[in-house]
């Protein structure tokens, strides 16, 4: 099993461009069932999930083929509509292969999803609105079984705001029959993008980006090639990387308006950040303490995103004074804190609240990951913690970030991957 081995102290410096985002490629490739013949991506990283969901398409007969950063989709052989178990359990967006198999072919096998353990995540809003479509759905032994005819559409109202929910719902309405009006949508750039996606592909899309989606079906989509926009939580995670060494990083292939709730924070704590079109540079204030603490909230897209939560977090453990953490979206999302305590860190927890006073300095301790953006987090605190330490089950980072410990080194981090024992000594060797 994978460790990263790092020494902290090092200040980071110079350009790293930013991978596509993972977020809105899997449900692009998804979004490939829809049509019949070849759907090409660029800008894939190379990370895990887009894998698995490789995989999951090749077993329903599609031919998944790779070529640097693009990925091309041929879906004229699908012929098998289950998700399977052993493929699903890995990945929780595996969960959007539903939409498209149930609109396109009228039937669908799909196993309950996984993936990271930071809340119950429940799927009855995805399920909700393909019924409300006039999908028949019903659920045994782990698995969705759904059968229709050509959907029709409807008017629906999400409970909650939920991302693949809405990106599901928006790939069964691109081929329903008449027209379907979504309200309280996800409003996130993965499902903007998405949407025009699905209008290149010959849907009728209004209203992407806001809580109310019209979307007006047709028969039959044609392939799409795309681009993948550059991700905004890897943005986030680099911003912050800067950010707590007191580093000064110039980000390539970066949106600033996808990280918008990031940059003001990060304003806020002191740390100067230039936007440009297609890149974001961020010079913190180098020396012990020299950043404010600030409290956040995390909140559904435009707010400060969940998924930056345990980075953040990492950042305000070195910051002067005393920041309050607030988690709105997941009730399981504070894993990370246990091993931050461990590196020095003086957090307590009340109910979905993290109250974080600053310390003068972090020191190192072997650590484990509990999840994809937790094993950012720690990996963040290492940067700045005195001496070295280790970062155990980094597969979860994996999953999410396209070889982040190499971006880091080329930024100056002194960080190494290795397998098994670390051959000298490591924190925690006797």
């Amino acid at each position: 099993m994978d460790k990263f081995l790092i020494r902290g102290g090092a200040r980071l410096k110079g350009t790293v461009r930013v991978s596509g985002a993972k977020n809105s490629a899997l449900p692009l490739m998804a979004c490939s069932l829809l049509s019949d013949g070849q759907s090409v991506l660029k800008g894939v990283p190379q990370l895990a999930d887009i894998h698995t969901m490789g995989r999951l398409l090749e077993n329903m007969g599609a031919r998944v083929t790779r070529s640097g950063g693009a990925v091309t989709v041929d879906t004229s052989g699908v012929r098998n509509f289950e998700a399977p178990y052993d493929l699903v359990k890995t990945m929780r967006a595996s969960v959007l292969v539903l939409g498209p198999l149930v609109a396109r072919f009228g039937k669908a096998k799909v196993s309950l999803p996984g993936g990271c353990a930071i809340g119950a995540r429940p799927i009855d809003q995805h399920l909700k609105v393909l019924e409300a479509l006039g999908a028949t759905l019903r659920v045994e032994h782990g698995y969705v079984y759904a059968e229709a005819g050509r959907l029709k559409g409807c008017r629906f109202t999400f409970d909650i705001q939920t991302v693949t929910g809405t990106e599901n719902a928006l790939m069964a309405a691109a081929c329903a029959e008449g027209t379907t009006v979504l309200a309280n949508c996800a409003q996130e750039p993965e499902v903007v993008e998405l949407a025009e996606v699905l209008a290149s592909m010959g849907a009728g899309i209004e209203g992407a980006g806001t809580e109310r989606i019209v979307v007006t079906g047709t028969k039959s989509l044609k392939p799409f090639a795309r681009t993948v926009m550059p991700d905004r939580i890897e943005t986030g995670t680099l911003l912050i990387a800067a950010a707590i060494t007191g580093g000064d990083v110039m980000l390539e292939n970066a949106i600033a308006a996808h990280s918008s709730a990031v940059v003001a924070k990060l304003a806020a704590t002191g740390v100067q950040v230039e936007n440009g079109e297609s890149t974001i540079r961020v010079r913190a204030p180098d020396g012990p303490r020299s950043l404010r603490a600030a409290d956040v909230e995390t909140q559904p897209y435009p707010g400060f995103a969940t998924d930056m939560q345990a980075q953040y977090m990492a950042l305000m453990t070195v910051a002067s004074g005393t920041s309050v953490i607030s988690e709105n979206v997941f009730e399981n999302r504070f894993m990370h804190v246990q091993e931050l305590v461990r590196m020095g860190a003086d957090i307590r927890i009340k109910g979905n609240v993290a109250i974080v006073q600053g310390v003068p300095r972090l020191t190192s301790a072997p650590v484990m990951a509990t999840d994809l953006r937790a094993s950012a987090g720690l990996v963040l605190a290492a940067l700045v913690a005195d001496g070295e330490s280790v970062v155990d089950r980094i597969y979860h980072l994996d999953r999410g970030y396209e070889g982040l410990e190499k971006k880091l080194a080329t930024l100056g981090a002194m960080i190494e991957r290795f397998a098994g024992r670390w051959p000298g000594k490591a924190p925690g060797d006797a």
